[in-house]
């Protein structure tokens, strides 16, 4: 089974960057087939083979030469990676296949952020229909799916725990980016997040302001030891790759987190 869900998460990594290199530029996802950007040569399945490809060829194009960035393999590995850590976590069971939905599409919400400074509102939205759906499974079936954090007491009902997620992830981040406004005269956090925020709190619950301080800090830090402290407080920096993180921690080990922090007060 980790065997197949790996070489899955490998094929699945390889569309991932179509969608990340293609979507953001309004390009079909299926035509024209892959190919090299410099001299359009198509890649043959052989050479197309997912992180395998890459190292057979050592990082160029069979026909021009030309340097294939090494982000196809890493993305890739980190797809099957991601993968095997869900069916891990949650077994062999429905919730880790809505695991890995949520991982997946925030890997590919994050590289898009990164290139651009964009969290398309298309993926985002299918993001939360995928969440709404698992919601809509967990309240059928009367088993744990979405949300994948489980709530106690009268959150124990998902549809009320994840309605919650959805109010914290966009009301606390929306206080946030217009309070910042107000004080600094600039947009501190893009509506994107926002929106990211509310679709992720589907998934987590009230477990979203978790990831949005674990993204926050890991954002803070990563922001000062890369451009410097006094650089760093007016660039701008994509957020969704940190909420990303945020988000799979919270997935994971939210809970323990959560209990950890709250013995040592």
């Amino acid at each position: 089974m980790f065997l197949a869900v790996g070489l899955l998460g490998l094929a699945f990594g390889s569309f991932a960057n179509v969608v990340i290199w293609r979507f953001p530029r309004g390009e079909s996802l299926s035509h024209p087939g892959s190919h090299c950007p410099k001299c359009e040569t198509p890649i043959a399945w052989y050479d197309n083979l997912p992180v395998l490809g890459w190292i057979i060829l050592r990082g160029r194009c069979r026909s021009c030469g030309n340097g294939i960035s090494a982000r196809y393999p890493v993305v890739e590995a980190l797809t099957a990676v991601l993968w095997l850590v869900a069916l891990l976590v949650y077994g062999p069971t429905v919730r880790a296949i809505f695991a890995a939905g949520l991982f997946y599409l925030l890997m590919i919400l994050s590289y898009i952020d990164f290139d651009t400074m964009r969290l398309p509102n298309a993926l985002v939205a299918i993001l939360a229909v995928l969440g709404v759906i698992g919601l809509g499974a967990a309240m059928l079936s009367g088993h744990a799916v979405v949300p994948l954090v489980d709530g106690s007491g009268r959150l124990a009902n998902p549809l009320l725990f994840a309605a919650l997620g959805v109010a914290l992830g966009g009301l606390v981040p929306l206080a946030i980016s217009i309070i910042y406004q107000l004080v600094r005269g600039s947009v501190g956090l893009g509506m994107g997040d926002v929106k990211l925020l509310a679709a992720i709190g589907i998934f987590l619950g009230p477990y979203v302001l978790l990831a949005l301080f674990l993204g926050s800090v890991v954002g803070a830090v990563t922001s000062l030891a890369t451009m410097g402290a006094s650089s760093g407080l007016n660039k701008k920096i994509p957020f969704g790759p940190f909420l990303a993180v945020g988000a799979v921690v919270a997935a994971l080990g939210g809970e323990r987190v959560v209990a950890w922090y709250l013995s040592i007060l």
